[in-house]
């Protein structure tokens, strides 16, 4: 399908503005321009209220903020939420709107983690710290209103990346259980160069040069790309996997990632629903001011999370 018409005036707006010459961004112009880049996110929440915390991590306290749908039962469904930003950006306040909104559509108390962002703290930093938000959140979920049994784990863009460890590292993990994962435009893959990504490294949102700057302000140097932790997708131990909702987009660099990892799950045995968005380029879920497409999508996941966790 052809790139959506309103997809291509974003784009050509943002190729109109960008300077001629491109080069690496630094780690403040990536991150002003993920905060720019989230003010396009509309999203119906009606009464949902928040409540900011401080959660133990494994190198000190861990903001988070907690978002509880209006209505609610005394026991909720959890989803544990972690931001996309290439693990150099974002935090609570450039996905507030996303997660006020996934709470909404989902019907759980949302857990929205402000992780240890590279390059100050470096890969496995992001990693500890989904890892103890998640084992944080199972430890104290009658506290936070949320049912354990009853658990999503999920993010978006460099945030699926963590959702995605923190699941298969869980599944070696006795006595937490999680009962979906959640992957939108999910980052899965830095050891191959996809047929995606090459076909999308330039004028589609996110370009070849930020992607390589990101993982290399992430990673030390002698990390091994093909480590789980670092790209789920190599992982081999897929087995016991929480039930999948993966969200994927026609014009995204990641697109064949995603997609991919829907089909090592299914093979794996794992329930999988998965939606590849025609005409959709990568974050468009979180552009609602611009594309009508994000708040169908929101929708959607609500419904697929509601389904997940009443099984």
């Amino acid at each position: 399908m052809p790139l959506d018409p309103l997809a291509k005036r974003l784009l050509t707006m943002m190729a109109a503005a960008a300077p001629q010459a491109r080069g690496r961004p630094s780690v403040e112009a990536r991150r002003q321009s993920l905060a720019k880049l989230m003010q396009f996110a509309r999203a119906d929440a009606p009464d949902v209220t928040t409540r900011d915390g401080m959660l133990p991590g494994r190198a000190g306290e861990v903001p988070y903020r907690l978002y509880t749908p209006a209505n609610d039962d005394e026991l909720a469904p959890g989803f544990v939420f972690f931001h996309g930003g290439g693990l150099v950006a974002g935090g609570i306040a450039t996905h507030d709107r996303i997660a006020a909104a996934l709470a909404h559509a989902t019907g759980c108390r949302l857990i929205s983690v402000d992780y240890r962002l590279a390059p100050e703290h470096r890969f496995p930093a992001a990693v500890d710290d989904a890892i103890a938000a998640t084992e944080w959140v199972a430890r104290e979920a009658a506290s936070l209103g949320i049912d354990a049994d009853r658990l999503v784990v999920g993010g978006d863009s460099a945030g699926a990346t963590l959702a995605a460890i923190v699941c298969q590292e869980a599944a070696q993990t006795a006595g937490l259980a999680i009962a979906a994962q959640c992957l939108i435009c999910p980052v899965l893959d830095f050891e191959e160069t996809s047929p995606s990504r090459e076909a999308f490294a330039e004028g589609h949102l996110i370009d070849r040069v930020t992607i390589e700057a990101d993982l290399s302000d992430y990673l030390p140097d002698g990390v091994d790309t093909a480590d789980p932790r670092v790209s789920p997708l190599r992982a081999t131990r897929l087995t016991g996997l929480p039930t999948a909702i993966i969200h994927t987009a026609e014009y995204d660099p990641m697109r064949d990632e995603g997609n991919a990892y829907a089909r090592k799950l299914l093979a794996a045995g794992v329930a999988v629903e998965h939606v590849c968005h025609d005409g959709m380029v990568h974050n468009f879920h979180a552009m609602g001011a611009i594309l009508p497409q994000a708040q169908l999508v929101l929708s959607q996941i609500g419904e697929q999370v509601r389904r997940a966790v009443e099984k």
